[in-house]
């Protein structure tokens, strides 16, 4: 067939290289120059197969308004007259009880624990190197409280067959040595060992390369400008160039897929949260990660990317603006320095990128009501995790093919 692949994040992207190895012949829009120039250019780094959690958990409303008066908040919320916001917090809140984080919680692992054998064999079969590791995630508690908390991760990896490993002060020292500077300030921690890091815009322009040399074709600064409907099929999509013809579409446009699908009918309960990050390059490599290490007091992943360190998170829900909040700078500063003091903040690269969530932190993969027109959006914090395997089913739901693990609650009918 011939399909349309709108967007080049690393959704698109995987999901394009997926669909010509199936043996499609692939188009990729996108308004962008080049791949990954959106939330795929400078993420937190990490590849959380264990460590990947619905941000929708019991107890969360009442931690959210104890961070809205924290300097160094994980949460920021700028509310506003905001009918899809508030409709979006409202069923965020619904998920937050024990049995929905179960579920949803069960489905991203599922999902995640697929992605890391699909992207082992997209690294297998490309030899694409991105900065990548495989030295896992530690999640890291300043209190006693936050190391009791745990126990329901806990339980929730164990029921899944994730290995982990619950650690204190010392047992985090050895996993990452650097944190021995600051031992008084940990009690320790919980090591997803399986876990990955690596660089997602490396990887992304680097998996764009084989997919062209697989035949895509990347149609770059292109406007989306519509979807083109015929009796309830999907014929192709309406760029400020001109109307390319489909038999399918797959919509991977993160936090901008429900504002395409809006005026088809099709409500899709995605919504932007910002995330923000820093760069760092590396001066002194005795006091700086191995792998990733996630503050959970402030919800900050400290990541290392071969010669430097990617420290990125907080969760801003602000519309669609993307401008940069210094103060969200000095909280990225205060964790990184905390941590792994040292580092030359002078000479670090600040940035921040909209991340597409859905409310009870699944993606939303899958076929919609209209033939032909399939989804692949709302990967949240977790897009670089669950790209490959996302990629592989999407590929496989528009060949026709049955999926290799379930899909069918991953779908948009789940939220009808």
């Amino acid at each position: 067939m011939k399909v349309i692949v709108l967007g080049a994040g690393v959704i698109g992207v995987t999901s394009a290289y997926q669909l010509a190895k199936a043996g499609h012949e692939v188009i990729v829009v996108d308004r962008q120059r080049g791949p990954a120039l959106e939330t795929s250019f400078a993420n937190a780094g990490e590849v959380s197969f264990g460590y990947c959690s619905p941000w929708a958990a019991p107890g969360i409303p009442m931690k959210a308004l104890k961070w809205l008066f924290m300097e160094h908040a994980p949460l920021i919320l700028r509310p506003k007259l905001d009918r899809p916001m508030l409709a979006w917090m409202v069923q965020m809140l619904r998920n937050c009880t024990a049995g929905r984080y179960a579920i949803n919680k069960g489905r991203m692992l599922r999902l995640a624990g697929y992605s890391r054998t699909s992207l082992a064999e997209v690294r297998a079969e490309t030899g694409i190197a991105y900065d990548e590791r495989m030295q896992g995630t530690l999640q890291l508690f300043r209190t006693q409280q936050q190391l009791d908390a745990s126990g329901k991760d806990v339980k929730a990896l164990a029921a899944d067959g994730v290995p982990y490993k619950v650690l204190g002060r010392d047992g985090c020292i050895r996993v990452e040595p650097a944190l021995k500077h600051v031992r008084d300030k940990i009690v320790g921690g919980l090591l997803t060992p399986k876990d990955e890091t690596g660089d997602c815009f490396k990887f992304t322009n680097a998996l764009a390369a084989k997919a062209a040399e697989l035949g895509v074709r990347f149609a770059y600064g292109t406007q989306i400008k519509g979807l083109d409907v015929e009796n309830g099929h999907v014929c192709g999509v309406l760029t400020d160039r001109e109307t390319i013809t489909a038999d399918a579409v797959v919509v991977a446009l993160g936090s901008y897929s429900p504002l395409l699908l809006k005026p088809l009918g099709i409500k899709l309960p995605v919504y932007p949260v910002k995330g923000y990050s820093l760069t760092i390059p590396i001066t002194d490599p005795s006091r700086a990660p191995e792998s990733t290490v996630m503050d959970e007091t402030y919800k900050i992943a400290i990541t290392r990317l071969g010669d430097r360190i990617r420290v990125g998170g907080m969760a801003e829900i602000s519309g669609y603006t993307n401008d940069l909040g210094h103060a969200r700078r000095r909280t990225l500063d205060h964790s990184v320095t905390d941590l792994f003091p040292g580092g030359d903040l002078r000479r670090a690269s600040f940035w921040s990128g909209l991340r597409p969530m859905t409310p009870d932190g699944t993606p939303v993969i899958g076929p919609t009501k209209i033939a032909g027109l399939f989804l692949n959006t709302g990967h949240g914090t977790l897009g670089w995790t669950m790209s490959c395997g996302s990629a592989r089913l999407i590929s496989d739901l528009v060949s026709g093919r049955k999926p290799e693990i379930d899909a069918d609650d991953l779908a948009i009918s789940r939220y009808r």
